[in-house]
């Protein structure tokens, strides 16, 4: 059976204060993300009227690329390390595309 590649969709809301140090680390992340051999792509969004407000939007070859980036040193240093502690809230959902 053909893997499908793995969509990520992801609303991170930064908590008051820590929007600078959030924008600053996303950088390093994305850059990092992007070079993972699993990784199709890797994009931040910022709401328009929520500025503290993220979308995230990434796709991974398959399941076990997933599984790569999240125990990747640059994941759990920068992302789990240093923002997901500075968040109000967090959302993930993980998707294959039907057609």
């Amino acid at each position: 059976m053909e893997q499908k590649p793995i969509t990520v969709f992801a609303r991170w809301q930064v908590k008051e204060g820590h929007l600078d140090k959030v924008l600053n680390l996303f950088t390093e992340l994305v850059e990092q993300t992007r070079q993972e051999e699993g990784n199709l792509f890797y994009t931040v969004h910022q709401c328009n009227t929520e500025p503290h407000t993220f979308m995230l939007y990434e796709a991974y070859t398959n399941e076990a690329a997933v599984a790569a980036h999240r125990a990747s040193a640059h994941f759990q240093a920068i992302a789990l390390g240093q923002i997901i502690p500075v968040l109000e809230n967090r959302e993930v959902i993980l998707a294959t595309q039907l057609f």
